[in-house]
């Protein structure tokens, strides 16, 4: 069973300047929570006991978020909500089980999860990623249960006019549900892509790609990219794509994050009502 996962959290997130100039893009609300909280949930619904931060600057509200505050908890404890008590309570883990490591320098997604090699030692560890919002069952869960070792990534088919903003797999036997992964390469351009299946940002890594990332070697934007390392672990352990459930947001894009918030709102009992009422009077 998975018991460690890792969230690379030390990105500027320049996409939604000015918002995020000291706000951590992680923070930024869909409904009534952060990104970052749709993301530990995910984890703590797939049996995640230990969560890993990989911070930079300018990050310390997200430890904060899942830190007690006392003032607001005397408060609301005065003030009788204790609906809301509930809700501040329940972010917080067990003691010794949120992590946090500083990723000095922003040089990819692979050098953030090597900056957690230390925390993780010699077990397959999860690796979420806060932009991808995923609506449905926890994704990193029907990937845990489906994995037998090796490394694992969440997968999906896109445009193929769109393979230049993903991680593409070359495909083996596929069934489906779960796709052999023969190859895999880092955003190429849509007539080089071996396939229209593509990674999104949940991953279980073995590991040996520790090992790999330590050489430092650069990819695609001049960074180290973890897509680069785990192509180098092909044909040395079992790797499988496994096409998840839910239905993903690209909330490190504007449009997405938009997206995100109607469709999340809409499966709101409480909202949805008035939300549909007033979309259907707004643009019809």
């Amino acid at each position: 069973m998975i018991k460690k996962a890792i969230f690379p959290v030390g990105g500027l997130g320049t996409r939604f300047l000015p918002a995020t100039k000291a706000l951590p893009k992680e923070m930024l609300p869909v409904v009534d929570k952060p990104l970052i909280q749709y993301a530990v949930e995910e984890a703590a619904e797939a049996g995640i006991e230990e969560f890993i931060f990989v911070t930079g600057r300018n990050k310390s509200a997200i430890e904060d978020h899942f830190d007690h505050s006392y003032e607001l908890e005397k408060t609301l404890i005065a003030k009788g909500k204790t609906d809301a008590l509930a809700v501040v309570h329940d972010m917080i883990h067990k003691p010794g089980s949120v992590s946090y490591v500083r990723q000095q320098d922003p040089a990819g997604l692979g050098h953030a999860v090597w900056c957690a090699r230390n925390m993780v030692h010699d077990e397959p560890v999860a690796i979420l990623l806060a932009d991808d919002l995923i609506l449905g069952h926890s994704c990193i869960a029907e990937m845990a249960a489906c994995y037998r070792g090796g490394n694992m990534v969440a997968a999906m088919n896109v445009p193929k006019d769109q393979t230049h903003a993903y991680g593409i797999i070359t495909p083996g036997a596929d069934d489906g549900k779960l796709v052999e992964v023969t190859g895999l390469v880092e955003k190429p351009k849509s007539e080089d892509a071996p396939s229209n299946i593509a990674v999104v940002g949940r991953y279980i890594i073995d590991p040996a790609v520790f090992q790999t990332l330590s050489t430092g070697e650069r990819g695609a934007g001049d960074e180290i990219q973890l897509t680069d390392a785990l192509a180098q672990q092909i044909g040395k352990s079992d790797f499988y794509g496994l096409r998840f459930s839910g239905e993903r947001f690209d909330c490190g894009s504007k449009l997405g994050f938009l997206q995100a918030n109607i469709a999340f709102a809409m499966a709101n009992e409480t909202l949805a009502p008035d939300l549909r009422s007033w979309i259907k009077d707004r643009f019809s």
